[in-house]
């Protein structure tokens, strides 16, 4: 899609942020209607997100105007409202390549621009990592500022509060803009609100505010009124009492549509020192009617027509493994009633909403809070009930030590079904489910499992919510199955794989879905091929029988190589003293760029071709 310059002549002269600030304040409004159509049109050819970065385009715009960015940091979090940055940074002919192959990516990147200050893609960082900066421009004195724009998803997380109270305690000069696009903090906007915030950070205020501390310091009932008074005021049509109580100046809501609002606010808050809390109403998907009335449907899109604004219908497909999860789900709630599903803000993405509709007793969506997630499914598990945890490979290495003390030590009966394990695609390095393999294989008694297709997948989920000695987890890949009917459930016995096909000299050992690729190598060399389907316990009887009675050895697995399973094969043939070569084929030591899942199993060698291809290398060496 080339830019086109008749159709958006005020955003053509912004090449640059440097131009944007040479534009006079009159012309900003038309600038945002023009960037509000390029984003929507751009994302209708390209798919991604689209719905949050409707919602920010005049608090974009507002704040490149008052901040000298590069030189003053802005951190977004999370990265999917950061679309309109992104063109306004120079980028603008690029966006139509957002989340391809060799592509912008789609959060941001500091590998992709100087104006991305952090790389993000979870959410609620933003905060703490613009507290460290922020110290470190303390001690250089440079003039920098540090504004962290975060939504009211990720605002609501552990870490961002533990960051707020750190700040409140040190002082540091930051700037927070909490973009609200649910009202789920308040709903006193309008008028009062954004004049009394322009009041409250204006300097006259300040210096009122600062001169009467001194001067009625030796007055402590008349300042005790005072102080009253203002908190009083603040309180009327202030829902920020929280972050005041942090440490904070809080300073709103305002309404975040209103681009000279915004910007006559930033401007005075840019003068004040220690940490401050600007709170912006905005509206998801804001001026698109389609994404206004449904933004959950349109956060994310594939390619469209933005005219009917009607997104493509899936054409009927097999099934994803996230249904066949949220299937399994409901088929056991309606079996047992002590089962308790457990998701981190995932419920659409983990395939949860029909089972949270049907069973909201036995569903929980504990927000963007996985640590949480986990301990409290502790607490489940001891309670006599049977907790599942919903969620996805990338989030779950977030509560890594929830997992390990609230749960392995104990060996408490949590099942963790793990979506997205392995290449995930477009959104790229942040998000492929690369290490859960390996990070999950070294703990105490954990179960693993990696089913090979959509039928196996809910016999082991059945697996998984029967074992009642420790924890379990589920490993399956982001997409659909492979078309195989689905039986009834029984249990599978811990640590037993199977044998697929009998060869000779090579014995392929597959974990996961890449059965289908290794299927047709198979065929090709004429190997033997196992479904060792169990990480932890590894089916060490089968391994013994293949490393007797074949010359070779391969292990495959859709993720990291390091600490994976065909480790966990290496290990066993070196205690075994067994003279056999091994050869590990998965995911190597770096992280996976962005693009379809196909690509990047091509690029990685790990389709039918690539996997001979690695076998023949490996063999000719």
């Amino acid at each position: 899609m080339i830019f086109d310059h008749k159709k958006y002549p005020t955003l053509s002269l912004i090449k640059t942020v440097q131009k944007l600030r040479c534009l006079p304040l009159e012309i900003l409004t038309i600038l945002c209607a023009e960037l509000r159509q390029y984003l929507l049109n751009s994302v209708s050819h390209s798919s991604g997100h689209l719905a949050s970065g409707l919602g920010v385009i005049e608090l974009t715009v507002a704040l490149h105007y008052v901040y000298n960015t590069p030189f003053d940091y802005l951190i977004w979090d999370v990265g999917h409202q950061a679309y309109p940055h992104k063109i306004l940074t120079g980028r603008r002919d690029l966006i139509n390549t957002i989340r391809q192959k060799n592509g912008l990516h789609s959060f941001p990147c500091r590998d992709e621009s100087e104006y991305d200050v952090l790389t993000v893609g979870h959410s609620s960082t933003s905060i703490s990592a613009g507290i460290g900066i922020a110290i470190t421009e303390k001690y250089d004195n440079k003039g920098r500022h540090i504004v962290c724009i975060i939504g009211d998803g990720a605002i609501t997380a552990g870490m961002a509060f533990e960051a707020m109270n750190h700040a409140g305690d040190i002082k540091p000069n930051i700037l927070v803009v909490l973009n609200d696009n649910e009202m789920s903090i308040s709903k006193n906007v309008g008028a009062i609100n954004n004049r009394l915030a322009q009041i409250l950070s204006g300097r006259t205020y300040l210096r009122f505010r600062e001169g009467s501390k001194k001067v009625l310091t030796n007055i402590p009932p008349i300042k005790n009124i005072f102080k009253r008074t203002e908190k009083y005021l603040k309180s009327i049509a202030v829902p920020g009492l929280l972050f005041e109580e942090l440490g904070f100046n809080y300073i709103g809501p305002i309404n975040g549509h209103d681009v000279l609002t915004l910007i006559n606010t930033l401007k005075n808050m840019r003068k004040l020192k220690g940490p401050q809390f600007l709170h912006v109403i905005t509206k998801k998907g804001k001026g698109y009617d389609p994404a206004e009335k449904d933004p959950v449907t349109w956060h994310a899109v594939p390619k469209f027509d933005p005219i009917s604004g009607i997104l493509p219908k899936h054409l009927k497909s097999l099934p994803s493994y996230s249904k066949i999860f949220g299937d399994w789900l409901c088929e056991m709630a309606s079996q047992d009633s002590k089962l308790i599903a457990i998701t981190p803000a995932m419920s659409e993405g983990s395939g949860m909403v029909d089972f949270s509709r049907e069973y909201p007793n036995q569903y929980f969506d504990v927000a963007i809070a996985e640590q949480h997630a986990v301990t409290f499914a502790s607490g489940i598990a001891i309670g006599g009930y049977r907790p599942i945890v919903a969620i996805y490979s990338t989030f779950l290495q977030r509560a890594y030590d929830q997992l390990i003390h609230d749960v392995a030590i104990q060996k408490l009966p949590v099942m963790f079904a793990i979506d997205r394990g392995g290449i995930v695609g477009a959104d790229g390095q942040t998000h492929q489910g690369a290490f859960d393999i390996s990070f999950l294989r070294c703990i105490p008694n954990m179960v693993i499992m990696t089913p090979s297709d959509e039928n196996e997948c809910r016999q082991m989920l059945y697996t998984g919510y029967q074992y009642m000695e420790g924890p379990t987890a589920v490993r399956y890949p982001r997409g659909s199955g492979i078309g195989i009917p689905l039986t009834s459930l029984k249990t599978i016995n811990i640590g037993e794989g199977i044998i697929k096909r009998k060869g000779k000299k090579i014995a392929i050992l597959n974990f996961g879905t890449l059965l289908i690729e290794a299927i047709n190598v198979a065929e090709v060399l004429n190997s033997t091929l196992a479904d060792m389907r169990f990480v932890k316990p590894l089916d060490e009887s089968l391994i013994l029988q293949l490393a007797n009675n074949h010359e070779f050895l391969i292990t495959l697995e859709e993720g990291s190589i390091k600490g994976g399973a065909g480790s966990g094969v290496n290990e066993f043939v070196m205690i075994k003293k067994l003279k056999i070569p091994v050869l590990n084929i998965g995911l190597p030591d770096e992280f996976i760029p962005q693009g379809e899942q196909n690509e990047i199993r091509r690029e990685y060698k790990l389709d039918a071709k690539g996997i001979q291809e690695q076998i023949y290398e490996w063999l000719c060496a």
